[in-house]
């Protein structure tokens, strides 16, 4: 009886086990040469107390204050023209360890809710993954669904759903 119960108990612990194919993510080690100094060694600013970072994250020259990536209908899979935009806050993340985001994933208004938060959560772990396997660490993301509870537009119509489909990044204390 002894020797079932344990089987039984490998082979409940087994089916538990799963194994996850990450997908290959460039060397971020060594930098873009963009010439944007993403260095975290000046983290406080003198002024505010608030980080010196956030004024890289506002300046309108820099990808970092591009704070969206959009979708196609129904994915949840992050498009190659914000694969940059996904890397260079990844980056950021990793040489700001003390910076830290909430992504969250929106939907239009097509669909059921459950549907829809379901979705807009998809979108935002999509960043998410790609963030952390780009150098960012997992305790400085949270991702979150807002499915169709924020809009940015309202209306119908292919124009306004495509301003909703998103992923956006807030910065925590900004």
């Amino acid at each position: 009886m002894r020797k079932l119960l344990c089987i039984a108990l490998i082979v409940l612990l087994s089916a538990c086990a799963s194994q996850t194919t990450q997908p290959d993510v460039d060397d971020l080690s060594s930098g873009t040469g963009n010439g944007n100094d993403l260095s975290g060694s000046d983290l406080m600013g003198s002024d505010s107390g608030r980080p010196s970072y956030f004024s890289q994250l506002n300046d309108p020259n820099s990808i970092l204050s591009q704070r969206s990536v959009f979708y196609d209908f129904d994915s949840y899979t992050v498009k190659s023209e914000y694969r940059e935009l996904v890397l260079s806050h990844a980056r950021f993340l990793r040489d700001n360890p003390a910076a830290s985001v909430i992504l969250q994933g929106n939907t239009d208004d097509r669909g059921s809710r459950e549907y829809n938060l379901a979705l807009g959560q998809r979108r935002a772990d999509s960043v998410k993954n790609m963030m952390i396997l780009s150098g960012a660490q997992d305790l400085q993301i949270e991702s979150v669904s807002l499915g169709e509870e924020k809009p940015r537009a309202l209306g119908h119509g292919e124009s306004t759903w495509s301003q909703n489909r998103r992923t956006d990044i807030l910065y925590r204390g900004e």
